[in-house]
C-alpha cells in the first residue's frame, strides 16, 4: 500500500511515516514544507524499513495547494491507498492581536487542505476496484477497504476557549466533516477516521519539559508514538474516531457546559504563561 502523509517531515508525521513503514510495511509519499529535513527523512525510512519513499516538498498553505499535490501524484501514477491529513498549525493568541495572514494560514492547512486533499482522494478511493488478493488481505483483522483517510482533529473542537478561538474553530470542522464522511464513504468500503486527542507531548504548545511529564503521567497529554499506534489501529478498523485517554473521554462532555468564569481563569493564566 501507499501512504501519503502530509506535513511528514517532523513531530506526529514523522510518527505517522515511521510507524506506516514499520508496523504496516507501506511505501511512502512525504510531504512538508522543510526540504531537507523532509529529504532526510525519506532517505532514513527508507534504509531502515526498506520501502519505497518519496519526498515531496510543497507549501500547502498556499491556496491551490492540495489541486497541485492531487495533479502531482496523478502524473507521476502514484495510487494512493491511504491520505494522512496531519499538516497544521498551533498559535495562542488574542483574535485582535493575530494577523490576518497567521489566521489565512491555520485556515488553509486545517480546513481548505484538509476539505480539498479529502474531496480529491475519496473520489479515486471509491471508485477503485480490488484485485481478488486485495480484497482478502486483512489489516488488524479486518478485510481491506478501497482507501483509508485519517484526520487529525483535537479535543479542542468542544471548547469556547480565548486564546486558540480561530484552532478550535477549526478543529471542529475537522471532526464533524469526517464524522460525517464516515457514514457516506461506509457503503462504498472507504474507511474515514478522525482523531480527537487532547494535548500531545511535542513542543507545538510550548510547555516545560517538568510540565510535559505531568501531563503525560495524568493521561492528559499523550506521546505522538503512542497516539499514532491507536490511530492507525482505528483507521485500519474503520472506527468513526477516538478521544485517547480517560480522563479526556471523561472531560469531553463536560466541555461544553464549562463555566465561564473558569474560561476567563484559565485564559488569564495561559495568556500570562505565553508571555
Amino acid at each position: 500500500m501507499l501512504a501519503l502523509v502530509t506535513g511528514s517531515s517532523s513531530g506526529i508525521g514523522l510518527q505517522y511515516a515511521t510507524a506506516l513503514a514499520r508496523d504496516y510495511h507501506c511505501d511512502l509519499l512525504l510531504v512538508s514544507n522543510q526540504e531537507q529535513e523532509l529529504a532526510q527523512v525519506a532517505s532514513d525510512l527508507a534504509a531502515t524499513y526498506g520501502v519505497k519513499t518519496v519526498a515531496h516538498y510543497a507549501d500547502l498553505s498556499l491556496t491551490d495547494a492540495a489541486e497541485n499535490l492531487y495533479a502531482w501524484t496523478k502524473e507521476n501514477g502514484y495510487i494512493v491507498d491511504i491520505l494522512i491529513n496531519n499538516a497544521g498549525v498551533f498559535f495562542f493568541n488574542p483574535y485582535t492581536d493575530t494577523s490576518v495572514k497567521r489566521i489565512e494560514l491555520m485556515l488553509q492547512l486545517h480546513v481548505m487542505m484538509v476539505a480539498k486533499l479529502t474531496r480529491l482522494f475519496a473520489e479515486e478511493m471509491c471508485r477503485r476496484e480490488l484485485t481478488d488478493e486485495e480484497s482478502h488481505t486483512r489489516i488488524c483483522g479486518h478485510k481491506r477497504m478501497r482507501g483509508y483517510i485519517l484526520n487529525m482533529s483535537s479535543m479542542s473542537a468542544w471548547m469556547a476557549m480565548p486564546g486558540i478561538q480561530t484552532y478550535n474553530a477549526s478543529k471542529a470542522f475537522i471532526y464533524n466533516l469526517s464524522k460525517s464522511l464516515w457514514y457516506e464513504f461506509r457503503p462504498k468500503n472507504v474507511g474515514i477516521t478522525v482523531m480527537a486527542p487532547g494535548a500531545v507531548d511535542t513542543a507545538l504548545f510550548g510547555l516545560a519539559p517538568n510540565l510535559r511529564k505531568l501531563a503525560v503521567h495524568l493521561t492528559v497529554s499523550i506521546p505522538p508514538e503512542k497516539l499514532v499506534k491507536r490511530a492507525l489501529r482505528n483507521l485500519f478498523r474503520n472506527k468513526k474516531a477516538d478521544t485517547p485517554g480517560v480522563l479526556n473521554w471523561l472531560a469531553t462532555p463536560l466541555l461544553k457546559h464549562t463555566p465561564d468564569w473558569i474560561l476567563f481563569v484559565a485564559y488569564k493564566k495561559l495568556y500570562n504563561y505565553q508571555k
